[in-house]
């Protein structure tokens, strides 16, 4: 194992990580910003007329790949864990990250080789997302932990200010270049992220992967659906197995249509990635439900800090599940939001506006990355202290709960607006500014807040579990935008809607809205009975 002596300076090895950090978030926003605009001016998606339909194919796909990108954590982390250790498996899916990333700039035309690079780049994003904030933290021990957290600012101001870039200049080197040199420069990018993190292979301190816990999650669930007790039922493993009988019930269903099976009550719109998510979600909940009716069966197998460390676990996924309405909204700024701007005007005759740089709808998600690194500060060094004194208690539930309801206004503008552009006015792109500065603010109060609650929550055996979790929210986020996009090609839906007054896009941003809203209430009504816990580490 390579060490470092211990030392109170800062780690020699921490600016290759920031390094690859900068340089692969630029990659990341900069392939996933132009992603819409490109597919619905592409030839991939030629079959399809100017309009709704290819627009709703175009969502489809983006919505599809950010799916895959949060889902495949769970794969890094794994491998990680058990077998190749954070540095090895960085590595090795940075350079399918960087495949990926090849596929986009040399096949824009070829749908096969498109879709691959798209399915490349989820599963190497995807692997290393869970990974290069915690070996960063590797670089740490007792002697030099102070640096610890300056370097964990930085990493998270670096994500920003890349994001930054990449929103402002991709959409213009698609405009001014084509998708080729678009896809390309990122792809550049994250090569030279891979190569600095090599570089700086022989200063990391690597920890080794872990053994097999008896006692993980996984293995203490177990426990608890498997034991038997004289005299007790076993509603819990009856519910889990229900639920894994739902959950094949689902695949096998969408295997039968996809061969041609003549399966009538399976949706048509249903592809393996929806399905899949559901069957993921329904294992998810029937199995967390039933093994909480039965986890004291889990005592004295297991001990009792690892099974009270489950139960706290399946609580925060009850609160976890109620986070990802906010994802379905939040996502859509890279999709639903840019397909409203391109229909707005840009105003290029005001003297304010920067015509110099802003040219492009898909550039307002520039304004994203940039809120964020105002409204950190002036929540924490303003708002917050100013609500305190004014005697209001501002817990990490009520931030995630007043964000969800945030976000959800941030959407009732946004369908203002669009009901401003469809009754044929010239609505200029600066009016998006409101939406997004909203949908910002909710963001910094549901996700920058997440992570400290569900840390403080958790036992230190269960973090890495809450982690692989917590990405799974917004896989579920665009699932439920997918299965909005299906339900709107149902004619009988598409007749309800019509029956409204409202044109589907403007329907769409109230009816997420409101499902913003429903999530916020059924948050804070858990919130109010949630048992806190206090477990962070004792100095």
């Amino acid at each position: 194992m390579n060490q470092t002596a211990p030392t109170s300076r800062m780690p020699r090895q921490i600016p290759y990580i920031i390094g690859n950090e900068a340089c692969e978030r630029f990659s990341f926003y900069g392939m996933r910003n132009i992603l819409v605009p490109f597919l619905i001016s592409s030839i991939l998606l030629g079959y399809l007329p100017q309009g709704p339909d290819r627009e709703g194919a175009a969502k489809d796909i983006f919505h599809t790949f950010v799916i895959g990108v949060y889902f495949f954590p769970l794969l890094g982390g794994w491998l990680s864990d058990r077998f190749f250790g954070k540095y090895n498996t960085v590595l090795w899916f940075s350079l399918i990250y960087c495949a990926g990333h090849a596929c986009l700039a040399l096949f824009e035309g070829n749908a096969n080789g498109f879709y691959t690079g798209l399915f490349l780049i989820a599963l190497g994003s995807g692997g290393i997302k869970p990974l290069v904030v915690s070996f960063c933290g590797d670089q740490f021990d007792q002697s030099n932990k102070d640096k610890a957290k300056l370097v964990f600012d930085g990493f998270y101001w670096i994500i920003n200010f890349g994001s930054f870039f990449a929103s402002l200049f991709a959409p213009l080197l698609l405009r001014n270049y084509g998708p080729a040199v678009a896809f390309g420069v990122p792809g550049v990018l994250m090569l030279i992220a891979t190569f600095i993190f090599w570089l700086g292979r022989h200063k990391y301190v690597n920890v080794p992967p872990s053994k097999a816990d008896p006692h993980s999650f996984l293995n203490v669930v177990r426990t608890a659906l498997r034991e038997r007790r004289p005299g007790q039922g076993n509603a819990g493993t009856t519910i889990a197995w229900t639920g894994i009988s739902v959950a094949v019930a689902m695949l096998a269903l969408w295997a039968l249509k996809a061969v041609g099976a003549p399966v009538a009550f399976w949706p048509e719109s249903f592809g393996f990635v929806i399905t899949a998510c559901l069957a993921l979600g329904v294992l998810i909940a029937f199995g967390g439900w039933g093994a909480s009716l039965q986890l004291d069966r889990a005592r004295g197998v297991h001990p009792d800090i690892a099974v009270d460390g489950v139960r706290g676990v399946l609580r925060i996924l009850i609160v976890f599940a109620l986070v990802t309405p906010f994802w379905s909204l939040f996502d859509q700024k890279a999709s639903t939001w840019i397909i409203q701007g391109n229909a707005m005007t840009v105003p290029h005759d005001q003297w304010w506006w920067p015509s110099w740089l802003v040219k492009e709808a898909a550039q307002m998600q520039a304004l994203n990355p940039l809120l964020v690194m105002l409204l950190i500060p002036f929540n924490n060094l303003v708002l917050y202290p100013a609500l305190r004194r004014m005697g209001m208690q501002v817990t990490a539930l009520k931030r995630m709960g007043w964000g969800i309801a945030i976000s959800g206004v941030s959407w009732i503008v946004a369908g203002l607006l669009q009901l401003w552009i469809d009754g044929g006015a010239q609505v200029s792109l600066a009016w998006q500014s409101l939406p997004y500065l909203l949908l910002t603010f909710g963001e910094v109060l549901v996700s920058a807040t997440a992570l400290e609650f569900a840390y403080s929550q958790a036992p230190h055996a269960m973090k890495g579990v809450i982690m692989a979790f917590w990405y799974l929210t917004s896989t579920f986020g665009s699932l439920w935008v997918l299965l909005t996009n299906a339900g709107v090609r149902n004619d009988g839906f598409k007749a309800f809607i019509g029956q409204t007054g409202l044109s589907e896009p403007a329907f769409l941003m109230f009816f997420f809205a409101g499902f913003a809203f429903v999530a916020a209430l059924a948050f804070a009504a858990y919130a109010r009975t949630y048992p806190m816990q206090d477990n962070y580490r004792v100095a």
